[in-house]
């Protein structure tokens, strides 16, 4: 069997951003999330929030869930599973076995995209600690949180749209800058937009919301 394949973000390039469009309402996906070790609240607040604000214009919503709580009996229409590596805090030092690498990374089976994607913790951290000590201190957690929230979205963009391929700006693109993962905004740009709202995943989301609920 061959060994799993994987779809990786890492640093630098160049900033890019794009308009908004207009958002749909349509059934969550559920987000299964494991820590190596818990992270505080408020960093995990800014991660949510980043993601929705990332995605919502999308149509795409989404339902966190814990994965050490799951029974087997759950029921999704569509879902991922985030495991997050590492300590995913502003206050840690970054261990010194860190070595500069991918950021995320999406799974990848015999050219099957894989609703499994993984986050380094200590190598975001690592990455943007010198900037992120130039924050004031009450805000540190919630800039850490949502750099986080913008590694995530890029990984369910390979996971949703279902492609390998990277965008040339925004979100999607294969490496990002410490300034676009600290900046207040950084959205995807148009064209991997239009692929997340034309996807797949989207249109079996946007039917499971218009069917009847049950009595």
């Amino acid at each position: 069997m061959k060994p799993p394949l994987i779809l990786f973000l890492t640093l630098c390039a160049l900033p890019g951003f794009g308009g908004e469009p207009r958002p749909i309402r349509i059934a969550p996906i559920s987000l299964y999330a494991q820590f190596q070790e818990e992270p505080p609240q408020a960093v995990i607040d800014a991660l949510h929030e980043e993601l929705a604000t990332i995605m919502t214009p999308m149509g795409l919503q989404f339902e966190w869930r814990a994965l050490a709580g799951v029974r087997g009996n759950e029921v999704s229409v569509e879902l991922a599973v985030l495991t997050f590596k590492g300590r995913c805090d502003v206050n840690s030092p970054v261990p010194r076995n860190t070595v500069a690498g991918a950021l995320g990374w999406t799974h990848v089976s015999d050219g099957a995209i894989l609703p499994f994607a993984d986050v380094d913790c200590d190598r975001i951290r690592g990455f943007v600690q010198r900037d992120l000590l130039g924050t004031d201190a009450e805000d540190r957690e919630a800039v850490f949180g949502r750099a986080l929230g913008r590694v995530v979205a890029h990984e369910l963009y390979h996971i949703f749209a279902n492609t390998s391929r990277h965008g040339s700006d925004g979100v999607a693109k294969a490496s990002y800058t410490v300034q676009e993962l600290l900046t207040d905004e950084f959205p995807f740009e148009g064209r991997e937009s239009r692929e997340m709202r034309s996807s797949k995943a989207h249109q079996i989301l946007e039917q499971a919301s218009r069917a009847p609920s049950p009595e």
